[in-house]
């Protein structure tokens, strides 16, 4: 469950883990999805490749907006105060995104319409970058491929779709329950260029992201992800895909083991410094 110490992002990721934490702790919510999927965002806002003033970050999988929650709040669209308003009535901060949070540019619905949405916005305006991510599930939606069909026929190489494939959904395994066989070999089939790569690992994300951003063809990248990642009773546990309650037991736990993350690298930092 634990990460390298090669990249200053995952400092960051890690006490965005622990806002995130707090959060759920507090109001209930999906973490399985948003602790795969962090990484991912940390990587789009903080990787310093795309201007989101002209960019626009598409999150299809609305339902793990409290990564994106935490990742918004770090970034100054609003104050981390907020976060602790998540899931309140008359908060803007809701258990799907929304365009009424600041910095949001798609209100989720159903599952599989945020490639559309995004694809849109690429062939409107070819001159910034559409940076979508979704879920593995979602692509057990066929309007996904109709997305995937558009956007290889107009040639949107500005369009990115960042696949984060943690392997779990509501009730249990992808393969278990609609299985998704070799998505970057469909990718390729659909005229899209694909890369692979470890979700959680910074050096590769940004790389992906960089050579993604200076292609001609719509581009794919399959992030190979742990669904909870960080806190290891949750890890590749489909119970913790959307959670009502954790008990302080469990809070306490988790919230040890993503402290004891950052203590060991601070430590490591400091070895490889000398």
């Amino acid at each position: 469950m634990f990460y390298s110490v090669r990249h200053p992002l995952q400092k960051l990721s890690t006490e965005l883990r622990l806002d995130l934490l707090d959060l759920i702790y507090q109001n209930g919510g999906h973490i399985g999805g948003s602790l795969s999927s962090l990484d991912l965002m940390v990587a789009v806002y903080f990787g310093k490749i795309f201007d989101l003033k002209k960019d626009k970050f598409i999150l299809s999988a609305g339902h793990i907006c409290p990564a994106l929650y935490t990742v918004l709040a770090k970034a100054g669209y609003f104050s981390q105060e907020k976060l602790k308003t998540y899931s309140q009535f008359k908060s803007f901060l809701q258990g799907h995104v929304s365009t009424e949070t600041p910095g949001v540019n798609y209100s989720s619905g159903s599952l599989g319409q945020g490639l559309s949405f995004s694809a849109g916005l690429a062939l409107g305006n070819k001159k910034n970058m559409a940076i979508c991510l979704t879920s593995d599930g979602e692509h057990q939606e066929g309007q996904v491929w109709e997305a995937a069909m558009f956007a290889a026929k107009y040639h949107l190489g500005n369009l990115i779709n960042i696949v984060d494939v943690n392997r779990f959904q509501i009730d249990g395994s992808t393969d278990e329950i609609m299985p998704l066989k070799n998505l970057a070999a469909k990718y390729i089939q659909f005229g899209w260029t694909v890369t692979t790569v470890n979700g959680h690992n910074f050096n590769q994300i940004l790389k992906a992201l960089n050579k993604a951003k200076n292609s001609t063809y719509p581009n794919c990248i399959i992030a190979q992800t742990t669904f909870g990642k960080g806190i290891s009773f949750m890890e590749n546990n489909y119970h913790f895909h959307d959670v009502k309650n954790l008990s302080a037991d469990q809070y306490s736990e988790a919230k040890k083991e993503l402290m004891n993350i950052n203590s060991r690298r601070d430590v490591l930092h400091t070895s490889q410094s000398k």
